[in-house]
């Protein structure tokens, strides 16, 4: 009775799955990655900081706002015995302006619109890695698809030889705990089902997530896609690979911002300049004057050259010590991809035995035993120990597929393809 139950919970679970497969949007692994570049969160937060660099540039090359002020000038306190009209002081309007050195500005422009392009390769390099995360989880649905078709056949199988078991066992033609090991490797098959549908909502859960998509739409992947791997000569190319991937280039990018922060930091020893204008409003009978004066700083007195000198010199050990970063970066990515590549042609040759030696051997195997058992020649326990034989490698199989799919992903990481 309870096995009656979980099997018509079953069907209609897979009922209910067919239903929403059918009103499924069938995606491609290239429309996933393209909504991911254009509606990701993570992504829009770089596109901001961006903006927002831009946005500062524009004002690198402002000048500080001017100052003006009114006042008193030579007044007499109240109550004062004034000796001449000019002792009466004058109303002073004063202008002050400061004109900051134009190769400063230059140099400060530059330095800001250099930033954005880090930022441009930093939103480059996250990409990357939710690229590979969404086609390592488009790659595991498309397995599990697999794996669904694969426990169906066993179902199938399985139902037929408790179909056989239960028609023998009256006749004295097999044993009652053959039928309970039959309904036992049933239940095993039904849960792997249940359990591999839920992987696949988990797949679907992530890329809807990585999308930004809402949770209730339903979306299928496209299992006809055609997945395989190349080894690239550029792999063992260092100038290349630098050309190639973002991580290097933000340090590259880096490197550059820094270069220009120390130019920048070179210019404050060019001088800066200041105008002031007072005018003053005589309150006798006095002739009205102004006041003129232009002024320069001197950063180059001891005092105050210390402070950008050190600077300079700290960002070229910054910068040195990036340069290492860079070379020991691609060192291990070079080493790295051609330890993937190697793996990966023996993970080739592991697939196409199973696919073309080990599968179908087993499969013989086991279409002649259940023969023979269909012939009273062989009793059900062989059956099943043929089955179980073929379904482990089929499993077996699919696993390998899986683990050979995210080694082509990790590989393309690592190339950013």
């Amino acid at each position: 009775m309870k096995s009656s139950i979980k099997i018509i919970i079953l069907v209609t679970g897979f009922c209910l799955g067919m239903m929403l497969r059918s009103n499924a949007q069938v995606i491609s692994l290239d429309s996933v990655l393209s909504i991911i570049d254009r509606q990701n969160p993570m992504l829009q937060e770089y596109d901001n900081k961006v903006k927002a660099l831009n946005a500062y540039t524009e004002g690198a090359k402002s000048w500080m706002a001017p100052m003006i002020g009114a006042g008193t000038f030579m007044t007499p306190y109240p109550g004062q015995m004034l000796m001449d009209e000019r002792d009466k002081g004058s109303v002073m309007f004063s202008f002050e302006q400061n004109i900051p050195n134009p190769a400063k500005l230059n140099a400060n422009k530059k330095y800001f619109a250099s930033r954005a392009s880090v930022e441009e390769q930093g939103r480059s390099y996250q990409f990357n890695m939710l690229r590979s995360e969404a086609k390592t989880s488009y790659y595991q649905w498309l397995v599990a698809e697999e794996k669904i078709r694969v426990l169906h056949e066993n179902e199938r199988i399985i139902e037929l030889m408790l179909k056989l078991a239960r028609l023998r066992y009256p006749y004295n033609q097999g044993s009652l705990g053959n039928v309970y090991k039959v309904e036992g490797r049933l239940s095993e098959v039904q849960n792997m089902l249940l359990m591999t549908q839920g992987d696949i909502e988990e797949k679907s859960f992530r890329l809807k997530s990585l999308m930004n998509l809402p949770h209730e739409t339903v979306i299928m992947i496209d299992t006809a896609i055609d997945i395989h791997y190349e080894a690239s000569q550029l792999a063992y190319d260092t100038a290349s690979l630098s050309a190639q991937r973002s991580d290097v280039k933000q340090i590259d990018k880096t490197i550059q911002v820094m270069q220009l922060n120390q130019q920048l930091q070179r210019y404050q020893a060019k001088p800066d300049f200041r105008i002031r204008f007072d005018h003053m409003q005589p309150l006798g009978n006095m002739p009205t004057q102004f006041t003129a004066m232009a002024m320069v700083s001197i950063p180059i007195a001891p005092w105050s050259s210390k402070m950008y000198k050190s600077e300079v010199k700290g960002m070229q050990y910054d910068i040195e010590a990036m340069k290492k970063g860079r070379e020991a970066l691609l060192i291990e990515t070079r080493g790295m991809l051609a330890g993937m590549a190697t793996k990966l042609g023996r993970m080739q040759q592991q697939l196409i035995n199973y696919k073309t030696k080990i599968i179908p051997a087993l499969k013989k195997n086991y279409q002649t035993m259940m023969l023979g058992y269909e012939e009273n020649r062989e009793q059900l326990p062989i059956v099943i120990d043929g089955w179980e034989a073929l379904n482990m490698a089929q499993m077996e199989y699919l696993n390998k597929l899986e683990e050979y799919y995210t080694m082509i992903v990790s590989y393309e990481k690592q190339l950013e393809k």
